[in-house]
């Protein structure tokens, strides 16, 4: 069932308190100079940097309540995108396991897995001990139930819906949290006038539906944002969400074709997806 957006925002509110409480928690924390200087350091390249004003890493953290001494596994990190700004911000006073779809199922999966270790092992000095893990239908524990302060998946949702592993995934991310550890959740909003498709073939999941998703799996909602709202996104169901930047491609057509001419200039123009931001907390029993 799909809820409308405006009864998403009562729990806004919510944020400031929580943000207040770990802000207070430890007068020594570091975890704002440490996380603007993950941001701005010289180890993220050009074309990740450019993707800020877009993904809004610096908001959408502090948002998600990240500090320096938490233990924070991601969902699906390859591309390293949140795990370059992340994993320096708790190297030495925390822990960083980014989780990957298991390297032992393909060729492809092992060369991704490979590359996002070997990133790490290669900056030990930036990135301290963090690790990757594999994560699958035979891999169900990327870390120790039950330890991590705060999970964390970026567009991912629609993947697993298409897959048929949402359920899975959700088990996962809820044993890997500690009572009282949290959940972030970034994924490409859908158009809530238009029902839900359950394996999410436009890329675009509603917001009550992903509500729903996590509540089902034990999480409770605590607050929404709209860090990453981007009202010049039309929702293009046919032309899918991958016509807009980055990928500037027709997913719905034969060969995947780039977008060209006037298609391109208009997806340029929109940016990147329209995205809701949620924030979950695992019950503490």
């Amino acid at each position: 069932m799909d809820f409308g957006r405006r009864s998403l925002f009562g729990a806004v509110s919510a944020v400031t308190l929580i943000i207040g409480s770990f802000s207070s928690a430890n007068a020594a924390d570091n975890t704002d100079t440490r996380l603007r200087a993950a941001i701005a350091g010289e180890h993220r390249s050009e074309a990740k940097v450019a993707r800020d004003a877009y993904r809004n890493p610096y908001e959408t953290l502090k948002f998600f309540g990240l500090k320096e001494d938490m233990t924070v596994l991601e969902i699906y990190a390859q591309g390293a995108w949140y795990s370059e700004i992340i994993a320096p911000v708790v190297a030495g006073t925390g822990k960083f396991v980014g989780a990957l779809p298991d390297p032992t199922v393909s060729e492809r999966s092992k060369n991704s897995f490979d590359r996002y270790s070997a990133a790490f092992d290669a900056n030990r000095d930036l990135y301290g001990d963090a690790a990757a893990a594999g994560i699958g239908a035979e891999a169900t524990q990327p870390i120790e139930p039950g330890t991590a302060d705060l999970v964390l998946t970026f567009r991912n949702i629609h993947n697993w819906m298409s897959a048929g592993t949402i359920e899975q995934m959700y088990e996962i991310m809820y044993n890997s949290a500690k009572p009282g550890g949290y959940l972030g959740v970034v994924e490409h909003r859908g158009n809530p006038m238009i029902k839900q498709d359950p394996k999410a073939r436009s890329g675009y999941v509603n917001e009550g539906y992903a509500i729903k998703l996590a509540e089902d799996a034990g999480w409770q909602l605590v607050a929404v944002s709209d860090i990453n709202d981007n009202p010049m996104d039309d929702k293009d169901y046919e032309g899918r969400v991958w016509r807009l930047p980055q990928t500037l491609r027709y997913f719905g057509r034969e060969g995947f074709p780039e977008l060209t001419g006037a298609d391109r200039q208009k997806s340029l123009a929109i940016g990147e997806s329209d995205r809701f931001t949620h924030l979950f907390v695992k019950p503490v029993e």
